[in-house]
Formats: structure tokens, C-alpha cells, sequence
């Protein structure tokens, strides 16, 4: 295999290279970028592409429900951490074939992976080792053409950092500096904001790579970018047929679907409306960024709505937490709670919390707190015991719940 590896180094094309790979394992390969995108494939028997390979191809990607697979086996976390090449077995499900996958690197950074689907026999151990040592070349390759790349996204981040700051006087210059860029602007879009709280710089980086597979995977024209601490996201459709905010609700989903609470204590997401007209795009990050100031004063975005359209009354919060303040206003029911809480460990304010979210039915109200609709009719009943809460009464209900809101940051 020496021969080959040394016919591999001299190239300088990825096709190239990996139709040498394929044909001299006599297996077929496909090369993918870091973000799961198709670089280059070949197979020696073209009839010997399986399911999962033929998807790749003709999306061009990595398929949705193969990428989320691998998410859930762990699979992309070896993929991150494994620097040798490594046995994946059959995944009937998804149409996967036993394979064996290596990332190719430079200078430790993972630029894409090489995916050997073993037809047949399994590579030897000097076709492993052979595979690990050409890895190497095919990272460095793909590291130069990503330079170009990348020196193009970093002008695209920031001329949507400038566009959602106000940087733009007008629509026709905002529009023009995306020419210049050949930026293909959506026509439609929605700003969503993750903000992981308290968590270090490279953290957040990885994060924002973690959103760029989910978006990559998506038929959108979309964006990623840092400003400040925030991970935004310009999230756009070609066609007015599709959702920007529903594609942000999928994203949000397989986000928190995944997420490693050990690594990041929190994190707060909001998403602005919808727009059509492209000067619009700092109002819907505002809006994007009121939902993750809501949720951060609260100190959870439990049972605070994702999409700024969906706010209602907490849009108020600010404007009802002043006026308390000068009129030095509490909420005596809430006092008494929160004593009795603190007194008997009891979870009265929580369970008061829930019972009004869920419109004071109790069969949703003990399902959402898992507890027997019993235990939450003893809770109910020490509630109105202890306080002369009404919840038959729709304003007071209103009070209440804007109250207790305001006091969860407080106690924050």
C-alpha cells in the first residue's frame, strides 16, 4: 500500500484522491466535509453503494434521519473525539451498511470525514493504517480549499452582523453589499437567538458549529453567526411555501433534544417573527433577543414561549416590575407561599404556577409535574386554605401569574 499512499500524496484534487482510495481497497468511499456536506465519492462496483450512500449522493448531504441517528448511537462524538479509524456496524433502519470511518485532520483540527463501506471482507490492519496515514493529506487538502471559504464566510457574517445592528441607511444599500458579496438573499426569514448562559468561549463556538450541521441539513438559505455572546441565526427560505419559524422550532428541538446539561447550565432561545422585507432584519432579532431577556430575567424559559409572537403578557413584565417597585406592591398570596414553601418544603408556588398554565385543569397540571391528580388536589386545597385566591376569577388569575413570574426573578 506504500505505492498508493505515495501516488495519493502527490495529488492535489479530493476526487482524485478518494477515487485512488476507493479503488485500491475496492470498496466504495465518500468523503465529507466537518459539516456533514458530500465532497467527494467512488465506488469500485458502482452497484455496491448502499441506501445511506445513495441518499448522501443525491442530497448532496448527509440525510436528516441518518445525521440524527448517529447523534443518538453517539456516533458524532466519536466522530469528534476518535483520531484512529473506527468500525460502525449495520443500521438496517436507515439503510447503513457496515462501515469504517476516519476524520481527516490538519494540525488537529477534524476537516471532514472518510467513510469506507466494507463490502464483502473487512479492511485489514494495514488498510486501517493506510487509511489513517492518507487521512492527513486529504485534511490538509481540504484545510486549503476551506481558507478561500472561509475567508468569503467571514465577510458574509459580517455583513448579516452589520444588517441586524442597523448598519445599513437603506434597503437599496443593504441589497447592493450583498451583491457585492453574491449573497442570495431569503424571501423569507425569521432571527432565532440561543444564549448559553455563563458558558466559556469555546463552548459557544461549538455550539454555533453543533446549529450549523442542524442547518446545513435543512432546504433553507440560512446563516450562523456570534454577536456578543449570542448564537444568531438568520433563518430563510427560498419559497413563501415554507416556515422560517418552523425550521427554527426543529432546530430548537433537536437541540434541546441533545443537550448536555454537564457541559452548559442553560440555555435560552428566542425567535423573532417572520419577514419578508430584508430591511426588517434588526427588528426581528430584537424581537428574537425581548424572548431571551425574558426568559434570563425569570431565570428559566420553562413555560416562556420560544416565539416572540407568542409573548402575550410577557411583553409587560418590564412595565408591571416598575410600577410595582413605586408603589412598593406584593402580592400577599404569593408571600404566604413562598413562607409556607420555605417553611414545610412544600412546592405550593410551583404547583400554583402550573395549574395556571394549564388553565386550571388538574388532569394536564399533574401530568406536566408528575405527580397523582390526588397529591395536586391536597396542593390546590392548601392553596386557597392559605390564601383567599379566587380561580374563578379571570383577573386575579391574570395577577397572579404576572406576579409570580416577576417573583421568580426576584428570587433569582
Amino acid at each position: 500500500m506504500n505505492e498508493l499512499l505515495e501516488r495519493i500524496f502527490s495529488l492535489s484534487d479530493l476526487n482524485d484522491m478518494i477515487d485512488h482510495i476507493s479503488n485500491g481497497l475496492k470498496k466504495p468511499v465518500i468523503l465529507e466535509s466537518d459539516h456533514f456536506f458530500l465532497l467527494a465519492y467512488n465506488s469500485y462496483y458502482v452497484d455496491h453503494f448502499d441506501k445511506a450512500n445513495q441518499q448522501t449522493i443525491f442530497s448532496k448531504k448527509c440525510p436528516l434521519n441518518i445525521f440524527e441517528r448517529f447523534v443518538e448511537t453517539g456516533i458524532i462524538d466519536q466522530l469528534k473525539t476518535i483520531p484512529t479509524p473506527f468500525r460502525i456496524n449495520e443500521m438496517k433502519e436507515i439503510g447503513l451498511n457496515q462501515r469504517v470511518v476516519v476524520s481527516a485532520k490538519y494540525k488537529d483540527m477534524i476537516m471532514g470525514y472518510i467513510w469506507v463501506q466494507e463490502i464483502e471482507e473487512n479492511l485489514t490492519e494495514e488498510e486501517m493504517e493506510f487509511l489513517y496515514e492518507v487521512s492527513f493529506h486529504v485534511g490538509k487538502t481540504i484545510y486549503k480549499k476551506n481558507k478561500l471559504k472561509q475567508q468569503k464566510e467571514e465577510e458574509i457574517e459580517r455583513f448579516f452582523r452589520k444588517a441586524i445592528n442597523h448598519g445599513f441607511r437603506n434597503e437599496k444599500e443593504l441589497r447592493w453589499e450583498a451583491s457585492q458579496l453574491n449573497i442570495v438573499l431569503p424571501s423569507i426569514y425569521s432571527i432565532m437567538v440561543v444564549n448559553a448562559v455563563n458558558a466559556e468561549e469555546e463552548l459557544v463556538e461549538e455550539l454555533k458549529e453543533t446549529i450549523k450541521s442542524y442547518l446545513n441539513l435543512k432546504d433553507n438559505t440560512s446563516h450562523v453567526l456570534i454577536n456578543q455572546s449570542n448564537i444568531v441565526m438568520i433563518i430563510g427560505c427560498y419559497s413563501l411555501k415554507y416556515s422560517p419559524t418552523a425550521a427554527g422550532l426543529q432546530i430548537v428541538e433537536n437541540l434541546l433534544t441533545n443537550f448536555d446539561e454537564k457541559r452548559y447550565s442553560n440555555i435560552y432561545i428566542g425567535i423573532g417573527n417572520e419577514y419578508q422585507d430584508i430591511s426588517l432584519l434588526s427588528s426581528s432579532y430584537e424581537e428574537a433577543l425581548e424572548v431571551v431577556e425574558i426568559a434570563d430575567q425569570i431565570g428559566t424559559q420553562e413555560n416562556v414561549p420560544y416565539e416572540y409572537e407568542k409573548l402575550g403578557i410577557f411583553r409587560y413584565l418590564d412595565v408591571i416590575r416598575d410600577k410595582n417597585k413605586r408603589g412598593n406592591y406584593q402580592n400577599k398570596s404569593l408571600v404566604i407561599l413562598q413562607r409556607k414553601d420555605q417553611e414545610s418544603q412544600t412546592e405550593l408556588l410551583k404547583t400554583l404556577e402550573y395549574f395556571l398554565v394549564n388553565n386550571c385543569k388538574l388532569k394536564p397540571t399533574a401530568e406536566q409535574m408528575f405527580i397523582h391528580p390526588n397529591t395536586l388536589n391536597y396542593r390546590i386545597r392548601q392553596i386557597t386554605e392559605l390564601t383567599n385566591i379566587d380561580f374563578s376569577d379571570f383577573n386575579q388569575k391574570c395577577q397572579l401569574y404576572l406576579d409570580l413570574m416577576l417573583l421568580k426573578g426576584q428570587r433569582r
